[in-house]
């Protein structure tokens, strides 16, 4: 995110930049106020090109990237929580079997957080009936603790896929304003369109930066499932061998 800001900082600066060149080449008036528009903070810009856009669309935008990044703040903070060493669960599982049996290692399983105890402890409680009815149990678990790391997912790629759609959009109808003007009028002048043509644009760019920002939240909970899970599939077969070892 630090990166991305910086990326969007250079680029409004950049554009601040050029305005001023350009105002200082056409009025020489327009040298003392290019300093202050140079001054002005990223925020600053931001905030008024959000305004010049329009609030019937950037707002929408708006929104989008609100209950994007809520959504991806949760997945996060859940993701990381249900994150487990799986090499130290598994040593004092094992440990727990050869020392106090099936409910020392059920208590070391309640203990700890995250699916893959929770799959842990599902296999063990089933250990008493047989291998097959433990592994059973910790196949249809982890479908359960797999529903519950990819909840609420659909939900970010939704805002991904509409934000800029909505830009587009705002672009299209801006567009049809402009020409609607020209027809009006009986002559293409460019003051007469600017306007519509810049807020059409503005609606594009800020739909386009609300998918890039929620893109690389959702990539990277995707990256944090996909690990999670592997580590399930892992500590699955991990436990029906030593299921299979303590019943020797």
């Amino acid at each position: 995110m630090k990166k991305l800001s910086s990326i969007l900082a250079v680029g409004g600066l950049f554009v601040l930049s050029t305005n001023t060149v350009n105002a200082m080449a056409t009025a020489a008036t327009m040298l003392q106020d290019a300093p202050a528009e140079a001054e002005k903070g990223f925020t600053q810009v931001l905030k008024e090109m959000f305004i010049q856009g329009g609030a019937g669309f950037m707002g929408i935008v708006l929104l989008c990237l609100i209950l994007g990044l809520a959504v991806a703040i949760e997945r996060i903070i859940y993701l990381n929580m249900a994150t487990t060493n799986t090499t130290k669960l598994k040593q004092q599982v094992e440990d727990a079997l050869a020392s106090g049996g099936v409910e020392a290692a059920k208590e070391v399983c309640r203990n700890t957080k995250g699916p893959v105890a929770s799959i842990y402890y599902q296999g063990l409680d089933r250990a008493g009936e047989s291998v097959e009815s433990a592994e059973k149990a910790v196949v249809a678990y982890g479908g359960v603790q797999m529903g519950q790391l990819e909840k609420n997912v659909s939900w970010l790629s939704l805002f991904i896929a509409i934000a800029p759609m909505l830009g587009f959009m705002g672009t299209v109808i801006g567009m049809i304003q402009a020409f609607q003007k020209i027809s009006a009028v009986g002559n293409l002048s460019a003051s007469l369109i600017a306007g519509d043509i810049q807020v059409a644009l503005l609606t594009t760019v800020f739909g386009l930066i609300t998918a890039i920002i929620l893109q690389i939240f959702y990539n990277y909970i995707i990256a944090k499932i996909d690990s999670i899970v592997n580590d399930m599939e892992d500590s699955s077969i991990v436990l029906i061998d030593l299921l299979v070892d303590h019943k020797k």
